[in-house]
C-alpha cells in the first residue's frame, strides 16, 4: 500500500484490489498487443506535416545563413544560424499542425458512438491537496446534478482522493463529502492518504491498486475540471466500441475567470486551442498523448503498464516522475493500448491561473518534470512519436533559454560590427576583399516570415471559429469578438518576453540542482499589488534597459526592430498588474 487512509469504511466503497506492478521502464511489459489503429490517412497526414516541418526549417534556416554574410563563417554566426533552426523547427511544426487543424475542422465532424447509458461504472477521479474546497465541492455538485439529470446516477461514481497533509483542509474535504452525500445523486466517496509517496501519480496508483478492479475504466479531473454528462458518457461510449483504446484525452477549454489574464487566457483557450488540437489528432493517430486530466483511461492497461518508479540520482533530475503523463501516454502505447484525443467532443472544461504569477509557479514545477524527460526518452521500444511528445515537451522549456542566448548573441554580432575593424584581407589567398556585410533586407524578410508563422495558427483558429456555428450573430457580437481578439494578440506579445526570461530562469534553476517542491496552487486569487508584479518582473525590465543601451549603441534602427521585445520587458511590471486586477462587469463572450 501506498499509505495508510483515513477515516476507512464509511467514505469508501468495499476494496476491489488490482495489482498495479512497479517496473523499470526499461523493463518491456509481459504482453505487448498488436498495433493500435489509427484513423485511415493519417499515416500520409504525418508525412505531410512533417515534410513541411522539414522544408520550412530548412528554408528559413538557409535564409539566416545568407543575412549573416561573411559573419556566418564566425564563431557566433555558427552559433546563431544552429539556433535559429532548432528555435524555428517547433514554430514551424505548429505552423504545419494548424493548417491541417483548420482543414479538419472545415470537413463534417467524425461520428461518435452515442451517449447510451453504460454497462458498467466508471470512477471519476478528482485528486486534491490543499485546495479551495468550496470551489471544489461545487464543480462535484454540478456534475451530480447534470448526471441525475441524464439519469446516469448509476453508471458514475465520485472519488475525491486528498494528499492534504493539513489536518484542517482535510478535516473541511470529509465534511464538504458529507454534505455533497446527504443530497440525492452518483455516489460520492473520500480518501485521505497519510504518506504521499509519488504524488498525483502515486495517489492515483493507490486507487487502482485497493479499487480498480471494480471498474473497467476511469477518468481523471483536476481540481478545477468540469465535465458535462453527455460527453462522459460518449467518453464511455467510445471506449467501449474500440477495444484497443487505452487512453481518450478531450480538448478541456479554459472558463472565464475574474481578471482580464484569465479571459483573455479562455479566448485563447476557446478559439486557437481547437485548431492546433484538430491538427495534431489528424496525424497523431493512435499515437497521441496525454495532458494528466479530463481523460478516460482503461483501468486494467493502466494498472499493467503505468507503475511508475523514481528516476534514479537525488532531485531535481531524480526522485518521482513529476510530468507523469506524457510518460504514461509512452508506456500505453508501449503495450500496444491507442491513445487518442477527440478534439471534436464538446463539454470538457478546466479553470485556469487568475494571474501570470501564479501561472509562472505551475510553470516552475511543469518546467522540472518535462526536463526530467530527459532521463526517459531514450527508454527501450517507445514509438517515435511518443519519443517526439516527450523532445517536444523538453524543448517547449529549453527554447527560452535558446531565445534568450539567440538575442544575445544578435546583439553582440551588432556591436562586434559596429565598435571592432573589419580584417578585409585576412591571412589567406583571396583574390577579393572580404566585406563583413549582413543583409539587412534579407534580415527584414526573414523578421517578417517568422512573425507570419508564429500568427498562423492564431489567425487560422480566427478564421475557423467566424465560420463555425459558435460565431457572433450581430454587430455587437462581431465587435466583441474583434476586440477580444485583438487584445489577446498585444497582450500575449507584450507579454511573452518576460515569459520567457522567467522560463530561462526555471531551466537555469534546475539544472543548478533546486527542486521547485510541492505547493498548492492558488485558482481563484486575483489580488496582486503593483510590487509584487515588480518583483516578479524587474530581471526583466534590467534585461530590457540593457538590451535598449546595446541597441541604440548600434543603430536606432536595430532598436526599433527589437522594440517588440524589448517594450514587453520595459512593460511588463506594469502589464503583469494591470492584466491580473478583476474586471468590474462580466464582459467576455
Amino acid at each position: 500500500m501506498d499509505g495508510l487512509t483515513r477515516p476507512p469504511s464509511p467514505l469508501l466503497p468495499p476494496e476491489a484490489p488490482l495489482a498495479m506492478p512497479v517496473r523499470p521502464l526499461a523493463v518491456l511489459p509481459d504482453e505487448i498487443r498488436p498495433k493500435p489503429t489509427s484513423p485511415p490517412g493519417t499515416r500520409r497526414r504525418r508525412a505531410a506535416v512533417l515534410t513541411v516541418t522539414a522544408a520550412v526549417t530548412l528554408g528559413a534556416t538557409a535564409e539566416m545563413w545568407e543575412v549573416l554574410g561573411l559573419a556566418r563563417w564566425t564563431a557566433s554566426g555558427v552559433i546563431m544560424t544552429a539556433l535559429f533552426a532548432v528555435l524555428l523547427m517547433p514554430i514551424a511544426l505548429s505552423f504545419a499542425t494548424s493548417l491541417f487543424g483548420f482543414g479538419m475542422l472545415l470537413r463534417r465532424p467524425p461520428v461518435m458512438p452515442a451517449a447510451a447509458p453504460g454497462a458498467t461504472r466508471t470512477a471519476l477521479l478528482m485528486p486534491v491537496r490543499h485546495e479551495e474546497v468550496s470551489g471544489v465541492a461545487a464543480l462535484i455538485r454540478a456534475m451530480r446534478d447534470d448526471l441525475r439529470a441524464h439519469r446516469a446516477d448509476a453508471e458514475f461514481d465520485i472519488f475525491v482522493l486528498s494528499d492534504s497533509t493539513d489536518e484542517a483542509f482535510a478535516e473541511a474535504e470529509r465534511e464538504a463529502v458529507l454534505r455533497l452525500r446527504e443530497t440525492p445523486g452518483c455516489r460520492v466517496f473520500y480518501r485521505q492518504r497519510t504518506e504521499n509517496g509519488g504524488r498525483k501519480a502515486g495517489n492515483i496508483a493507490e486507487w487502482v491498486r485497493r479499487f480498480g478492479a471494480g471498474y473497467e475504466s476511469f477518468l481523471i479531473l483536476d481540481a478545477d475540471s468540469l465535465m458535462s454528462a453527455e460527453t462522459l458518457r460518449r467518453l464511455v461510449a467510445a471506449m467501449h466500441a474500440d477495444p484497443q483504446a487505452g487512453l481518450l484525452q478531450t480538448v478541456p477549454v479554459l472558463q472565464d475567470g475574474p481578471t482580464l489574464f484569465a479571459r483573455l487566457q479562455a479566448f485563447a483557450s476557446r478559439v486557437y486551442g481547437p485548431i492546433l488540437a484538430a491538427g495534431a489528432a489528424a496525424w497523431h493517430g493512435a499515437d497521441g498523448n496525454y495532458w494528466g486530466h479530463n481523460a478516460l483511461i482503461r483501468t486494467q492497461a493502466f494498472a499493467e503498464t503505468c507503475g511508475l518508479p523514481p528516476l534514479p540520482g537525488r532531485k531535481p533530475f531524480g526522485g518521482d516522475i513529476m510530468s507523469h503523463d506524457f510518460v504514461e501516454a509512452a508506456l500505453l502505447r508501449r503495450a500496444g493500448w491507442g491513445v487518442h484525443m477527440l478534439p471534436r467532443l464538446a463539454g470538457s472544461f478546466e479553470g485556469g491561473p487568475p494571474t501570470l504569477p501564479e501561472l509562472d509557479a505551475r510553470d516552475r514545477r511543469w518546467c522540472q518534470g518535462n526536463l526530467q524527460h530527459a532521463a526517459v526518452i531514450a527508454t527501450p521500444a517507445f514509438h517515435p512519436l511518443s519519443r517526439l511528445h516527450l523532445a517536444i515537451g523538453i524543448g517547449s522549456y529549453l527554447s527560452a533559454a535558446l531565445w534568450m542566448v539567440f538575442l544575445v548573441l544578435g546583439i553582440a554580432v551588432s556591436l562586434q560590427a559596429r565598435f571592432l575593424r573589419p580584417e578585409y584581407f585576412p591571412q589567406t589567398h583571396v583574390l577579393f576583399p572580404q566585406w563583413p556585410v549582413v543583409d539587412a533586407q534579407r534580415a527584414v524578410w526573414v523578421f517578417t516570415a517568422t512573425i507570419l508563422l508564429l500568427m498562423t495558427p492564431k489567425l487560422l483558429g480566427l478564421l475557423a471559429f467566424a465560420l463555425s456555428d459558435d460565431r457572433p450573430r450581430e454587430a455587437r457580437g462581431w465587435a466583441g469578438f474583434l476586440g477580444w481578439a485583438g487584445a489577446e494578440i498585444v497582450v500575449s506579445a507584450l507579454i511573452s518576453p518576460a515569459t520567457m526570461v522567467r522560463q530561462a530562469g526555471h531551466v537555469v534553476a534546475v539544472l543548478a540542482g533546486r527542486d521547485s517542491g510541492w505547493k498548492a496552487q492558488s485558482r481563484d486569487d486575483a489580488s496582486l499589488p503593483f510590487g509584487e508584479a515588480w518583483r516578479f518582473a524587474r530581471t526583466g525590465v534590467v534585461l530590457g534597459l540593457l538590451m535598449l543601451a546595446a541597441a541604440l549603441a548600434v543603430d536606432p534602427g536595430l532598436a526599433a526592430w527589437m522594440s517588440p521585445v524589448i517594450a514587453g520587458l520595459l512593460l511588463s511590471p506594469l502589464l503583469i498588474w494591470w492584466t491580473a486586477q478583476p474586471l468590474v462587469r462580466q464582459e467576455a463572450r
